[in-house]
């Protein structure tokens, strides 16, 4: 007898979810390494993003300052993104963003 994979239906739920383009902002803090939280979301919640701006100072390892991604996500992925930073304790701000397109 031929099972389902879960996994694989998970994923084509997710494939259906819509995605909105927001510029997410971080606040480091010391707690955790700006290249290590590039690396999470990116390993961790396969969230493709495009660093904007950065504003990063190490002192002794850790990192102080800000950051802004532009991310495409669903709101699943998101929510489990806000989620991460809270636990955390990493402040973040999002802005949906939005292009306007001529014809």
């Amino acid at each position: 007898m031929i099972t389902p994979n879960p996994s694989l239906q998970v994923l084509q739920n997710k494939l259906n979810l819509p995605k909105k383009e927001l510029i997410l902002e971080i606040e480091l803090n010391g707690k955790m390494k700006f290249e290590h939280l590039m690396n999470t979301i990116y390993n961790q919640f396969g969230i493709c993003h495009r660093v904007l701006s950065a504003n990063v100072e190490y002192v002794n390892g850790y990192s102080f300052g800000t950051v802004q991604l532009y991310i495409n996500v669903n709101s699943e992925d998101f929510q489990q993104l806000d989620f991460y930073l809270n636990k955390n304790k990493l402040l973040s701000t999002t802005v949906e963003y939005t292009c306007r397109k001529y014809l």
